[in-house]
């Protein structure tokens, strides 16, 4: 009997034994298996196909003009003449070299809406990967549609006489506006809304760009006009980070400074910009300096204390920063168009709006990466973060 008892137990372990091991004998590969890659974006696919010169022309909006080899720098910077408005063959050549990321559209580039229309899509056809087509459309004295002939679109007094009316359903309707008709030219980027805060009345370059003097009314404003370009389609480039609002100079002629601290910004400048954050497409970082808030003398966008210490690290801003014009007297009075360049994209900047001397800058750039100056894994966090702005806008479907 015992024997039989023994027997019996014996044959019971081993079924169990046998039904425990046998999951482990047929998938021996399904224990702690790492779950499969996230699928790469759009935008990182482009990225692991792209050249360095390709990544390096994204980091560019230049003129039109600057595609034009028979025009010198001081003819490109011309305010009003030697306007390019069509695409020419060696324009198109210029593109295939350099694979820009996109154009600025002034008021010398534009005859008619039918010229500007078909201008603006030859300009995308010819293009690789789809172009950011900008325009300083502020609605009010920097309009460069609103301000030109033939065109019928809505023409506002200023920013400032909007923002008297502390409506912000007022504020959405510009956004709306000015981006609807933006959009049915081909435009998909404006540099706007003004995020200054109009503190100092002896600035003569923000003035009445600015909604007011009230930070907290100029942050609710810019906020709805971003709604309203963000509804017409629109992306928006919020300006001119640190705050431009309470310096006297105009950095298109030379240098400009704001002798305030980061706690007093913070109490009034800052605050528009830091609202528009977590909604607005690109911040473009003016090139004011700032003595007392960092120690290496540079203008705020080729400083890598402001860009990187101040907006990425300490304000969490992780979008995409833009240099001002880097053909303003700020800049060419003091660095070269390479040297001015690198300086900003090592300081953090991801994109290069506008150098007096665009082939220069860009070779300044390849060089730099060359010669170790700028990592190539940098170039690649900015260049990422354009992509991966112009998939969000359906730009590289």
């Amino acid at each position: 009997m015992k024997k039989t008892i023994f027997n019996i137990v014996t044959l019971i372990l081993l079924l169990i034994l046998t039904s425990c091991s046998a999951p482990s004998e047929e998938k021996p590969d399904s224990i702690n298996k790492a779950p499969a890659d996230e699928p790469l974006s759009n935008a990182e696919q482009v990225l692991q196909g792209m050249t360095l010169e390709e990544k390096i022309g994204q980091l560019f909006i230049i003129r039109p003009d600057s595609l034009d080899p028979n025009l010198t720098p001081e003819q490109i910077s011309n305010s009003t003449k030697y306007g390019v408005t069509e695409l020419s063959d060696q324009m198109i050549e210029s593109l295939k070299q350099y694979h820009i990321g996109g154009i600025a559209i002034f008021q010398k580039n534009i005859l008619s809406p039918e010229q500007l229309t078909g201008f603006i899509d030859a300009l995308q056809e010819q293009s690789e990967i789809p172009l950011f087509v900008g325009v300083d459309e502020e609605g009010g004295s920097v309009s460069r549609i609103a301000n030109s002939t033939g065109f019928d679109v809505k023409k506002y007094e200023s920013m400032e006489a909007v923002g008297r009316t502390s409506d912000r359903k007022n504020a959405q309707d510009v956004g709306l506006t000015i981006g609807s008709y933006l959009k049915r030219y081909g435009f998909n980027l404006d540099f706007a809304p003004v995020a200054d805060v109009n503190t100092n009345p002896e600035n003569i370059v923000i003035g009445n760009r600015s909604f007011g003097s009230d930070p907290q009314l100029v942050a609710k404003m810019v906020s709805a006009e971003i709604e309203g370009f963000h509804e017409a389609g629109i992306m928006t480039c919020v300006k001119h980070f640190p705050g431009h609002g309470d310096t006297k100079g105009d950095t298109h002629k030379g240098f400009v400074s704001t002798e305030k601290t980061w706690e007093e910004l913070k109490q009034c400048e800052l605050i528009p910009f830091i609202s528009a954050f977590k909604n607005t497409d690109m911040i473009m970082i003016a090139h004011i300096t700032a003595p007392n808030i960092t120690s290496d003398g540079l203008p705020s966008s080729l400083s890598h204390e402001m860009i990187e210490g101040k907006l990425r690290n300490e304000l969490d801003y992780n979008g995409v920063v833009i240099t001002d014009s880097m053909a303003m007297g700020a800049i060419t009075q003091e660095y070269t168009s390479d040297t001015a360049a690198v300086k900003a994209i090592a300081g953090g900047a991801d994109m290069i709006l506008m150098p007096e001397q665009f082939e220069e800058a860009y070779n300044g750039i390849y060089d730099a990466v060359k010669n170790g100056t700028i990592s190539e894994k940098r170039m690649d966090e900015s260049v990422l973060r354009i992509l991966s702005l112009k998939e969000k806008y359906g730009l590289l479907e």
